[in-house]
């Protein structure tokens, strides 16, 4: 039997670059008092937050489901490793970028979409509260 050779991204001189950028930056593995100073930390994800991402993502996998997709399948379709979709499905990965929210929608025939929306806090904000 033939062992399977590793897939490896197909990524762009530009990917290549931005991922080189981020490794450096990132090589020294900084502290969090560092990464607060440097303005790259918001600090860590807000509940509220993470349960509409998690619904989010919930919708996603059952859209992936009724479309009779597997992970390989949005992995090929996506460009995203399958182990990456098994995480974020999974609860595993908290906090996914928003490309990559795009890129899970568009395999599975969605569409991500974002607005902005007048929320209860915003009249708090405008008041200083």
């Amino acid at each position: 039997m033939k062992a399977k050779q590793p897939r490896t991204a197909k990524w762009s001189a530009e990917d290549r670059a931005r991922h080189k950028a981020i490794r450096e930056e990132f090589a020294h593995c900084p502290t969090q008092g560092e990464l607060e100073a440097s303005g790259g930390y918001d600090g860590p994800m807000k509940s509220g937050a993470y349960f509409k991402v998690r619904f989010l993502v919930h919708e996603l996998k059952k859209a992936r489901m009724d479309a009779g997709l597997t992970l390989a399948a949005v992995s090929k379709r996506s460009g995203m490793d399958q182990a990456t979709l098994s995480r974020l499905e999974n609860g595993r990965q908290p906090n996914p970028t928003v490309d990559t929210l795009w890129r899970y929608a568009h395999a599975v025939g969605q569409q991500l979409v974002l607005r902005l929306a007048n929320g209860e806090s915003a009249g708090q904000l405008a008041n200083g509260k």
